[in-house]
């Protein structure tokens, strides 16, 4: 079908009227146009930065913007969370220029969470200078900075823009040849805050912590400004983040256009297993229909591998019409040049569709595409809502479709739109307090500077650990002083990606002249991700491994294109240490507390993309591991009616589908949980299912499942009691069952484990 329309409102009526479209539209919900709340400029701003913003057509402010203004200039840290494209970015450019213009020494440090964010917002922070005409420099400080350029950054930036990586690793230990900015250091600015959860964000907790015990040492006290996405808890994550009290600046005074949002289901292929069609054949199909009306259009995919597949297609169907180049690719390894092209040709029109993966969900600004196209839902409520908002910004009418693939969580989602809709989104959790990041930090901070006798990091004392340190010889006391002795740099040896101390590191060797490191990843998680032949995905692209050296840690690795993706078994035998926190029910006991795990990779499997076939397995040789961390589980007290067997069947059942929901309700990826279920627990020998984070210590998000399980459980099996199929699909309780009672028998189960 083509549309004979162009214009995106009479294709938004064809499309809720053709028959090829409308039966597959589950839900359909119109978000109303905002019109902008807006106040004049605050009295004390600076008459250049006045004009500047007159110049660029900004005469007024947005209300938050005021607010976040008149908070920063009080000496009030703060955090602003309002949607895309409601000038979020103002709420610091506006404060920080205003405090350099009345004072040259003043200093800001800028953290985004990527080089693409920090260049984009270096671009906009410049030209806002510029027009100024003041003597103000703005520098980024990344990997990419050439060696001429960083002295003069150190001495004469006046915004230095920065990620989180190298101010853990090049600038704090080094802190020495920055004296300008940590002496003159008034503002500190994290973009992004939502993306600092888990493991990534209880380790920038504790560079933040290094990075006031710094500032305190040159007399500097600076005021934290942290921007978000929509999240459940912004000012308590702001708060751990960075150990300050936060305001909270949440209502948006910006406009919005008219936005209709649609969830699409894919047509049923195989009823008995309720298996659909493809999720990326339904993308390439819409998104041709609206390239060839030339209505500007975004694609999410949630892999390079996707994006390329629908791009080559969408190329292949206009070039005729569009011209090769009007539909373009954007994903991570783009060279700047490349990016800054795609982004000047979509807001001039020369461009009129991206296939991205979410390299373009961050603050990337892009000017106005009319529709955006999810393939399968984006993991949490929060990534969803920012996707969306790059359709539409600010004026104009825009649609945005959410089209889901088989799996469990994107079934539920699609049933579900009033979940999706009027659902507080999810949680962002840290546990800056985990021991083992702890002491990583705490030995960077010793390195970096003494620690004095009664001296906190963050809120936690760490005499106890010093010693421990200096027992192992890595730190020594001298008087009432702990000094850092040994001769390597600690920073360089740990990842703010990962809570293990012993990593694998992943090469490539896809291109033998150019063999590089691109990543490395925890011990545990290397047994089942990384094993041989194992399809491990790195910012978006498919490797397999080809050769996993488990004794030096590396893990060799080939760029490949398959339609496949592996799944291993793991062999888990799993003790409680200690119990935290209990709460008895008349029939069932949910607990909380510390556990230790012992597993071991078998076998795996490979898992044909959307259709969840297994096409394939192999054995898994790798020793067995040992981790403690932390866990929350449910115990049946009472007999169950049912043959062992079918106990078991049924318990495999209920975690398939609580792996499932678990990300609904804690911000995480579902590979950082690990879910178990047990006939006979070893400690109270019951039926238990047992929730642990998957590192070292835990990171807070089993202790969410712990106060969140209740609700868990009853929608665990509301999304298999409306999954169309028999006897339980990979869309329910996962793939594999003998019995055909199987979702019978899981759905009793999670009914005794549900409180009334």
């Amino acid at each position: 079908m083509v549309f004979k329309k162009n214009s995106l409102k009479e294709l938004i009526q064809s499309f809720k009227t053709n028959d090829q479209y409308r039966k597959q539209i589950i839900h359909w919900q119109t978000i109303e146009e905002k019109q902008a709340e807006t106040v004049p400029f605050p009295e004390e701003i600076n008459q250049k930065l006045k004009e500047a913003l007159g110049n660029r057509g900004i005469r007024e402010l947005y209300t938050h913007q005021r607010v976040a203004f008149d908070y920063a200039v009080n000496g009030k840290s703060f955090t602003a969370v309002t949607p895309t494209a409601s000038g979020k970015t103002l709420c610091y450019n506006l404060p920080v220029l205003q405090s350099i213009l009345d004072n040259p020494s003043a200093r800001a440090l800028y953290i985004f969470p990527t080089k693409a964010l920090a260049q984009d917002q270096k671009s906009e922070l410049n030209e806002i200078i510029t027009e100024t005409g003041a003597a103000i420099n703005s520098y980024t400080y990344d990997g990419d900075t050439a060696a001429n350029i960083r002295q003069k950054v150190r001495k004469a930036g006046h915004v230095v823009i920065t990620n989180p990586d190298m101010l853990h690793s090049a600038i704090l230990p080094h802190h020495t040849k920055w004296v300008s900015l940590f002496e003159n250091l008034k503002y500190v600015v994290i973009d992004e805050l939502h993306i600092y959860r888990g493991v990534f964000g209880s380790h920038v907790a504790n560079v933040i912590r290094r990075l006031k015990r710094i500032c305190t040492f040159y007399g500097a006290n600076p005021i934290f400004i942290c921007t978000s996405a929509t999240i459940a808890n912004p000012q308590e994550l702001a708060e751990n983040l960075t150990g300050e009290d936060m305001q909270l600046i949440d209502k948006n005074g910006a406009p919005s256009g008219k936005k209709h949002f649609v969830f699409y289901n894919p047509p049923i292929v195989n009823r008995q297993l309720n298996i659909r069609r493809s999720a990326t054949l339904e993308v390439r199909k819409i998104a041709g229909d609206l390239l060839k009306n030339k209505i500007q259009t975004i694609v999410f995919a949630r892999s390079r591998v996707r994006v390329e597949i629908i791009l080559t297609y969408l190329q292949e169907l206009v070039k005729a019409q569009l011209g090769p180049k009007s539909i373009r690719g954007y994903r991570g390894g783009y060279l700047p040049t490349q990016r800054r092209e795609i982004e000047k040709g979509l807001r001039h029109g020369d461009i009129y569709g991206v296939v991205s993966t979410n390299a373009l969900e961050l603050g990337v600004d892009i000017g106005q595409l009319q529709v955006c196209i999810m393939t399968g839902y984006p993991g949490t409520i929060a990534s969803a809502w920012q996707q969306a908002g790059r359709a539409g910004r600010r004026h104009g009418e825009s649609l945005v479709i959410m089209v889901a693939s088989s799996s469990p969580l994107d079934q539920y989602i699609i049933d579900h739109p009033q979940y999706f809709f009027q659902q507080t989104p999810e949680t962002a959790r840290i546990n800056p307090d985990n021991l083992i990041i702890l002491v990583d930090h705490i030995k960077c901070a010793a390195y970096e500077l003494p620690f004095k006798e009664g001296e906190q990091f963050g809120n936690i004392d760490v005499e106890d650990i010093l010693e421990f340190l200096v027992d192992e010889r890595v730190i020594h006391k001298n008087r009432n002083k702990w000094h850092w002795m040994n001769d390597s740099f600690p920073a360089h040896n740990i990842s703010l990606r990962s809570a293990s101390q012993e990593n694998v590191i992943i090469i490539d060797q896809s291109d033998v002249a150019n063999v590089k490191v691109i990543g490395e990843m925890d011990r545990f998680s290397a047994m089942t991700l990384l094993h041989d032949e194992a399809i491990y995905l790195h910012q978006g692209r498919q490797y397999q491994v080809e050769f996993l050296d488990w004794d030096e840690k590396k893990a060799f690795v080939r760029e490949v294109d398959v339609d496949y993706f592996t799944d291993a078994n793991l062999a888990v035998q799993l003790r409680v240490l200690e119990i935290d926190k209990q709460t008895d029910y008349n029939e069932i006991e949910i607990a909380f507390g510390d556990v230790t795990v012992q597993a071991m990779a078998t076998i795996f499997k490979k898992i044909k993309f959307d259709t969840h076939e297994n096409i394939g397995s192999g054995p898994i040789h790798l020793p067995e591991e040992e981790l403690h961390t932390s866990a929350s589980w449910i115990s049946l007290k009472e007999q169950v009616d049912l043959t062992q067997d079918r106990l078991e069947e049924g318990l495999i059942g209920a975690a398939q589908s609580l792996k499932a929901i678990i990300p609904l309700f804690v911000m995480c990826d579902p590979s950082d949980i690990f879910v178990v279920p047990q006939v006979k627990a070893s400690h109270n020998e019951k039926p238990t299912i047992f929730v642990y984070d998957r590192y070292p210590g835990g990171v807070g998000l089993s202790e969410k499942v712990y106060n969140e399980f209740p609700n868990i459980l009853q929608e665990a099996a509301q999304m298999i009691i409306q999954c169309p199929c028999e006897s339980g699909c990979p869309s329910c309780i996962g793939t594999e069952h003998s019995s055909h009672k199987a979702k019978q028998d899981t759905l009793k189960l999670l009914k005794l484990f549900t409180i009334e």
